[in-house]
């Protein structure tokens, strides 16, 4: 693309949704190519506990590729030969395509000094060093374990997400790369040694200077992005303001990162040097709340005048959207939000709530949103589905 200075509030969404995928048409029977191509794109699944839908790093997929069979990102997840990720703190916890993982050895080494971590882990590291290398032994000894098959683990005590100490020593010496995530049983975590998970190929690698590494992970941040702000950089992968403030000079300087304005927007904005502007994008999409085109809610108000908060953690009587409210992306523009639900027992998709934005008639975005719900249902198994009374001619329900 040739360099410009200055662009449209339009260009930048078509940017940014070109850079996440959002540009190109859905393969008829998606496969592990396309789903690693996808991956490729982002760099990284954020994973998430919740499941009313389903499990956050099924989402993004869906959203670019359609109805891919779950058991590929299982695959491409998890293989013991074949993976291409390695879980570890991304963007908060996530999936990381393996390539990436000397790149995140820095931030293992400051968890290992007791920087960096949260929920107390860096103090219990500091107190139990013994109880640690306890568990880590037994790790090396029976491994691959969950939390609650160690042997003198304990029993969780209500704090701290109700972790045991030995959920806690466990979390320690991953934050601290001493043990990795070799599969998962349902959605619980198993543990082993990464010299047991990971490529040896991958493990030799050299491992990079802190310097080095948050400047190629602002890289692929802004190749992820397409456009964004200082703030949305460092929020992609968790960088400190002081480590990205410290970065984002050096690679205006290299030429990685192009400075230009946006129609209404303040404050720096960098540009991919490689960002394509689309002449339109014809997107349809559900899109997770952990998904990174709306990760960081002040770029996406930013790109589509749109405040998005999930509710999970608002009382039910203050919620003003719903518990677990999906924006829908048609064209360029968020146009709705719906809260959904997954009634597995029933076999019925609930949609509880539908929202459109103030510019966007219903019956204009009915045709697509029902045709994405009805894919979204079959993706997930389900056979029937329930939507508001207003909504159910508009949607052929």
């Amino acid at each position: 693309m040739a360099q410009r200075t200055r662009l449209s509030l339009s260009q930048a969404r078509r940017i940014a949704l070109a850079a996440q995928g959002f540009g190109e048409t859905r393969p008829t029977r998606p496969t592990v190519r396309h789903l690693t191509r996808a991956l490729d794109r982002s760099h990284l699944l954020q994973i998430d506990s919740v499941n009313v839908l389903v499990r956050a790093h099924y989402m993004p997929l869906f959203s670019r590729l359609g109805a891919y069979e779950r058991e590929l990102l299982e695959k491409v997840a998890y293989h013991p030969k074949k993976r291409a990720t390695f879980e570890y703190w991304g963007h908060e916890a996530s999936l990381i395509r393996l390539d990436l993982h000397p790149l995140f050895r820095w931030r293992m080494a400051r968890a290992a000094r007791g920087e960096g971590t949260y929920g107390g882990i860096a103090r219990f590291g500091q107190e139990k060093r013994a109880f640690i290398e306890e568990v880590r032994r037994e790790i090396a000894a029976r491994g691959p374990l969950s939390a609650g098959e160690l042997t003198g683990g304990g029993k969780g005590k209500g704090s701290w997400w109700g972790w045991s100490d030995g959920k806690r020593a466990l979390e320690w010496l991953f934050w601290a790369g001493e043990v990795t995530t070799a599969t998962r049983r349902g959605f619980e975590r198993l543990y082993d040694l990464p010299e047991r998970v990971l490529p040896a190929a991958i493990l030799n690698a050299p491992t990079p200077s802190e310097e080095e590494a948050q400047r190629e992970l602002l890289k692929l941040s802004i190749r992820a992005l397409g456009i964004a702000s200082e703030r949305c950089l460092r929020d992609y992968f968790r960088l400190s303001p002081g480590d990205a403030k410290a970065r984002i000079p050096e690679l205006i300087e290299a030429g990685d990162l192009l400075p230009v304005t946006v129609e209404d927007w303040s404050g720096p904005v960098y540009l991919d040097p490689q960002a394509r502007i689309p002449r339109r994008i014809a997107a349809r999409a559900l899109v997770s709340p952990f998904d990174p085109i709306v990760w960081e809610r002040t770029r996406t108000e930013r790109l589509f005048d749109f405040h998005y908060r999930i509710e999970i953690y608002t009382p039910a009587e203050k919620r003003e959207f719903g518990y677990y409210c999906l924006p829908f992306l048609l064209g360029e523009d968020i146009v709705a939000r719906l809260d959904l639900k997954a009634d597995r027992a029933a076999g019925r998709l609930i949609v509880h709530s539908i929202h459109p934005e103030h510019h966007a008639a219903p019956d204009e975005i009915a045709p697509a949103l029902g045709d994405e719900l009805r894919l979204m249902a079959g993706w997930l198994g389900l056979r029937d589905m329930a939507a508001p009374k207003a909504w159910k001619g508009r949607l052929g329900v």
